[in-house]
């Protein structure tokens, strides 16, 4: 099974962008940092969907953005609880939901380390 990462896929998706920026689709509001929009839409979308590992990987990537890190980790390792998907991360580009996650967990340690 493979699904589509909102967060790596959304500068495709920004040519076909809607007037209106409630109307504009999860990736659009985040490539353009439009955090709170997008963290609200994927919260709507987990209440239908609650293990959807893009979900939880957009939404743990924008609390890391954010300066959640605790509330990323547990999305993250929400993911890695669940079995393995593969994902498009671009239009070219295939990688594991584990994998994806476990970068992110390394991306959130490595700026810990380097504010301290």
């Amino acid at each position: 099974m493979r699904t589509i990462l909102l967060f790596a896929a959304a500068p495709l998706i920004l040519a076909a962008l809607p007037a209106s920026a409630n109307d504009r689709p999860i990736p659009a509001k985040i490539s353009t940092g439009a955090y709170d929009d997008a963290e609200k839409a994927l919260q709507a979308e987990l209440r239908i969907y609650p293990n959807r590992p893009e979900l939880l990987l957009n939404l743990a990537a924008i609390y890391a953005k954010t300066g959640r890190a605790g509330e990323a980790r547990t999305l993250y390792a929400k993911v890695l609880d669940q079995r393995d998907v593969l994902m498009d991360v671009t239009a070219d580009k295939v990688a594991g939901s584990h994998a994806i996650a476990n970068t992110g967990l390394k991306r959130i340690q490595a700026v810990q380390f380097t504010a301290r």
